[in-house]
């Protein structure tokens, strides 16, 4: 009533403008006492992204990039291990669920074909996505029934020419399980073990027929 309330809201503002010159000043004084200052310092982005953050500050992007949390997601990509001798061994099987499920419908797939006898082999030759359609929803992630397709952590993507640069094929999707590992490390631990059961469980029934 009377103002009051926008004058204290201004006097919050205020209170938050002023200490953050102050958190700059001790920021400052730090680094000539051997730390860092307050931009481009692992340790004080990370404050500053915590409880203890005082005053305002913004982001120096791209010097400086927020941390994403494991569960982040934005582009898919394709997944390929890689055997003891070197091999890459892509996981998709060209079933086309994903392309399926997808709402805005970006995925176009082309599977393989035996070149003997013509008939199709479980594997693609090409595996498109537009970027620009692609509302990152991670549903094709999802139905896959082979985690051969998972959602991506880069968001750095801008280019000039959508049509030459926005339509990622098979070898710019693709990515070893290794980087999968290192994204998401504890899905993958999650998943590494439920497969490694998997296999277990279907190497004790096939000895169980042998024995039989």
């Amino acid at each position: 009533m009377y103002g009051f309330g926008i004058i204290r809201g201004l006097g919050v503002t205020l209170r938050h403008f002023l200490a953050t010159y102050v958190d700059d000043l001790r920021w400052f004084f730090g680094r000539i006492a051997g730390g860092g200052g307050r931009y481009y310092n692992a340790e004080a982005l990370s404050v500053r992204q915590g409880p203890k953050a005082r005053g305002i500050f913004t982001v120096q992007y791209p010097e400086e990039k927020l941390t994403l949390p494991e569960e982040f997601r934005f582009l898919p990509f394709l997944i390929y291990d890689v055997d003891e001798a070197g091999h890459q061994h892509d996981r998709c099987t060209s079933c086309g669920i994903c392309a399926k499920v997808c709402p805005p419908q970006c995925i176009w797939i082309e599977r393989a074909n035996d070149p003997i006898t013509g008939r199709p082999v479980p594997e693609p030759v090409e595996f498109y996505i537009d970027v620009d359609i692609c509302m990152n929803c991670g549903l094709c992630a999802e139905y896959c029934p082979f985690d051969a397709i998972k959602m991506d952590h880069d968001y750095e993507l801008a280019t000039f020419d959508r049509m030459s640069h926005h339509i990622f094929d098979k070898a710019r999707l693709s990515q070893p399980a290794s980087y999968y590992a290192s994204i998401r490390p504890t899905n993958n631990a999650r998943e590494e073990t439920a497969r490694a059961a998997k296999e277990a469980a279907k190497e004790a029934k096939a000895a169980k027929a042998e024995t039989a």
